[in-house]
Formats: C-alpha cells, structure tokens, sequence
C-alpha cells in the first residue's frame, strides 16, 4: 500500500512546487508596477546677450521641486565649463544671487507664473553670444522635464 500513495504524494508535491512558483513570479511582476515617470510642466525660455542671462519660466503643469532638478545649459551646441547647481547662492561660473527658485535662499518649489533666473560670470565659457542658440535641459532624477532652446 505505501507504493501505491508514492506517486500521488509526488505529484501533489510537484502540483504545489508549481503553484508557489507562479505566485511568486506573478508577485515579482505584478509589484514592480510602471517606472515613475518625470514631472509634467510647460516651461519657456528666455535669453539675454547683453547681460548673459538665462531664464526659465514656469507657464504650467506639475510643481518641481528645484533641489531635485539638474539644470544643464549648452551655447551653441557647447556645454558651460560649470553647470548651475541649483538651488544656489553662490556658484562657481555664475553671478551671486539667481532668482526664483534658483535661489536656495528663498522658496524653491517651482509652481506656475515663476520665473527662474541666472547670469554667467566672466569665468564661465562659452559665453553668450548675440545670435548664438542657447540650450537648457531641466531634469530630475526620473528623466528630462523639458529641453528648451532659444536665440540670444
């Protein structure tokens, strides 16, 4: 009689080895659900040669939260030796005090109607050029919010 209970014991073994086996892929699958995607807001941008000055404003969409973005600015195609921090007072490449939500002096949640700002020091290159193409890319760490160029 014990032969005869050996299979059927192996096959409801093997029954359940394969049940937990799905549950578990099923669960794995199931719970690392879609990738966060990145903020949603309408930004513009907005140039100056004269007073090398770049900015950025917020016309809608999602808050953004300045201590989780990456700024990076490209002039004609060049990347800026030092890129802005933000937020920031003081940074290498840059005159002191930007404002908006540039700023880690002031409120640094980026909500629509703001605008950001900043200016290149003379120790900053390239600089901006009357006619040149600026490029800013804002980013957080779930992909790029907006890439915006604009002519000096």
């Amino acid at each position: 009689m014990t032969r005869a209970l050996t299979p059927a014991v192996g096959a409801v073994l093997l029954v359940a080895a394969t049940v937990a086996l799905a549950g578990l892929t099923g669960a794995i699958v199931l719970g690392s659900g879609p990738a966060a995607s990145p903020p949603h807001a309408r930004l513009t941008l907005d140039v100056d040669a004269g007073a090398d000055r770049v900015a950025v404003t917020h016309e809608g969409g999602d808050a953004l939260s300045a201590e989780a973005l990456t700024v990076r600015i490209e002039i004609d195609g060049r990347a800026l030796a030092h890129q802005p921090p933000v937020p920031f007072f003081a940074a290498r490449g840059f005159v002191s005090g930007p404002t908006g939500p540039f700023n880690s002096g002031g409120d640094t949640t980026w909500t629509a109607g703001e605008t950001a700002a900043l200016e290149l020091a003379s120790t900053n290159a390239p600089a901006i050029d009357p006619g040149g193409t600026v490029a800013v890319t804002v980013a957080t760490d779930r992909g790029t919010v907006a890439r915006l160029e604009a002519v000096a």
